[in-house]
């Protein structure tokens, strides 16, 4: 039996009060158009009162140094007046006035800069660690204008998912148990008293919009929780491998393996026919800061991700090398949901009241099958390869690729396009 480690969380206590955030309505499905109220540019101010003139309307005021012009027109006629005006040779453009509101009601979204990187900085509320502003950046915000994942299944293999993290729990759609950990009285099966897989799984799915937590990057997944990390986070590959096998049989589109192994033939043959079964895989490169293959990631059919902070710098602990790592994501003090009862991770950590940063490429491949997951479910007739180059091919080619990683950090914004 080879044991099994998880790659990588080293959590600081970190718990924030709200912040708002303003963002499109459109993305969050609110109304598309201000009634009332058009923005018209036109090519020559001295043919604007025509224009105006011959369809009942009076010039508006200039909205800042656009050169557009907020124009009030009855409400109910601003897509007929918008498609007039666009056709008049004296206008460059015409079009609606989008509402802006809240993206996400979620507490901690502000500082979720794996998932809307704006170059936003904060600190703790003891005040004793500070996250410096970052390099804005295009992230999974976007990707949720043409998918949130819903209907996809992410398979977590890891300690399992706590039941009792409302931003979380409710997403687990099955639980199974591989990790020789015994199933206390009144716990549900893969219960979490380690940490790590609860934190993992917010990052792949936690609920978005419901006032509290976090948002996960598949906020539409649904999470099938394969405990496969015991109580003190460790396992054993036939214990992972019929986790994977577990994950297939239960429609899992994707897989992440927040963990790592040395090679195991068993194991691989596990991967192999997950991959030949159409699954996507995705897995941690380790956090050992060398080139030292681990495995799943190691192998042909996984996406091996690697580390990167809040600059798309790579993480100092992140293990590297592109002739086996195939991608980053951040992994540097990354948001996302822990259990509200004790757990093994850090003493510290059972102060989070259910929220708090890791550190990892742990959570480097959580994003990443959440960017693979929403891929998925905007390329609904796709294949396994498909969904992989589209993560691959469309990563922005941040420093250190090539050398750390072959293809960039992810974007999942371009990978749903």
């Amino acid at each position: 039996m080879r044991k099994l480690f998880t790659a990588g969380l080293t959590a600081a206590l970190m718990v924030l009060g709200p912040v708002p955030c303003a963002l499109p309505a459109n993305a969050a499905g609110g109304t598309s158009i201000q009634p009332g109220h058009i923005l018209v540019k036109f090519h020559d101010d001295g043919a604007a009162a025509g224009a105006l003139h011959r369809r009942g309307l009076e010039a508006g005021a200039d909205v800042g140094s656009t050169g557009a012009r907020l124009l009030s027109v009855p409400a109910g006629s601003e897509g007929r007046l918008i498609d007039a005006l666009s056709r008049d040779p004296a206008v460059e453009y015409a079009e609606a006035d989008q509402p802006v509101a809240a993206f996400t009601s979620d507490q901690y979204f502000p500082r979720q800069y794996a998932l809307q990187n704006t170059g936003q900085s904060f600190t703790n509320t003891a005040g004793d660690i500070t996250i410096p502003a970052g390099t804005p950046d295009a992230d999974a915000v976007e990707a949720w204008n043409v998918t949130t994942g819903t209907g996809i299944k992410v398979a977590v293999l890891d300690s399992g998912v706590a039941s009792d993290n409302p931003d979380i729990a409710p997403k687990v759609v099955a639980r199974a148990n591989f990790s020789g950990s015994a199933t206390k009285a009144g716990d549900p099966v893969a219960e979490d008293y380690y940490g790590h897989g609860t934190h993992v799984a917010g990052n792949v799915a936690a609920t978005v919009n419901n006032t509290i937590g976090v948002a996960g990057v598949c906020p539409g997944c649904t999470i099938l929780a394969g405990k496969v990390l015991d109580d003190n986070g460790v396992g054993s590959s036939s214990g992972l491998a019929n986790g994977i096998n577990w994950a297939v049989s239960n429609g899992a589109k994707v897989i992440n393996m927040s963990l790592g192994v040395r090679a195991s033939r068993t194991l691989e043959t596990a991967v192999n026919n997950a991959w030949n079964k159409g699954a996507v895989l995705v897995a941690a490169a380790g956090n050992g800061g060398n080139q030292t293959k681990i495995y799943p990631g190691a192998y042909t059919h996984v996406i091996a991700v690697g580390a990167t902070d809040n600059n798309d710098a790579k993480a100092s602990f992140s293990t590297y090398g592109a002739s086996w790592v195939d991608i980053a994501a951040p992994g540097v003090n990354v948001y996302s949901t822990f259990p509200n009862h004790p757990f093994v991770l850090g003493t510290q950590n059972n102060r989070s009241q259910g929220y708090d940063v890791g550190n990892g490429s742990s959570m480097s491949s959580a994003i990443v099958s959440g960017a693979a997951a929403l891929a998925w479910s905007s390329h609904p007739g796709a294949s396994n390869t498909s969904i992989r180059a589209d993560l691959e091919t469309t990563a922005d080619k941040v420093a250190g690729t090539g050398t750390y990683w072959a293809y960039g950090r992810v974007n999942a914004q371009k990978a749903v396009q």
